[in-house]
């Protein structure tokens, strides 16, 4: 039995598909079958939002590529090789499915996660869109929407906000004429 089927069993014709089963996540957790089910879950779904992010001003640095695999190896407990391999392949599913599958990939790694996990991405989030050391409005809105659709509070996203608030762009002063 692959892990694909183990993690989505077949359905009958008459059962509805369930609303966390999206194709991003399944093919990424097909990339890591050799891992335990849930955890391959939860890295692809972490992998995935964090590309959400980094591609909220419609393109994907090098720097936040690097931002990226470096945080899935030190969350993820992953190497440098299967890092490499979910970040390219979340950001090529967000680039095909990210207007569909945002919010549906989001609110899987909700239900998947602990609180501190959602902190913890949430701090990610404002990590990898300060890799090129300026964190854009796009970028400052996008992670506010994963914040409210992961249930945090308002004041969550401030306090994990605020220890980014030098590289925010909006606080910058625009430069002299």
């Amino acid at each position: 039995m692959s892990l694909f089927d183990f993690l989505f069993p077949r359905r009958q014709e008459d059962q509805p598909v369930p609303s966390w089963e999206t194709e991003t996540v399944r093919k990424i957790v097909d990339a890591l079958e050799h891992m335990e089910p849930e955890r391959a879950r939860y890295l692809a779904a972490f992998g995935y939002v964090l590309s959400r992010v980094a591609r909220a001003d419609l393109k994907v640095t090098a720097e936040e590529t690097r931002a990226m695999e470096r945080i899935l190896v030190e969350h993820g407990d992953l190497t440098g090789e299967q890092a490499a391999l979910v970040v390219e392949m979340a950001k090529h599913q967000n680039l095909l499915f990210g207007a569909t599958e945002n919010f549906l990939v989001t609110r899987e790694f909700n239900r998947i996660s602990t609180r501190e996990q959602k902190l913890a991405l949430l701090d990610c989030l404002f990590s990898v869109a300060a890799a090129e050391g300026l964190v854009t409005s796009e970028e400052d809105y996008e992670i506010r929407r994963v914040a409210s659709e992961l249930g945090l509070s308002h004041a969550e996203f401030i306090a994990t906000r605020s220890r980014y608030r030098d590289r925010l762009s909006i606080l910058r002063r625009p430069p002299a004429p």
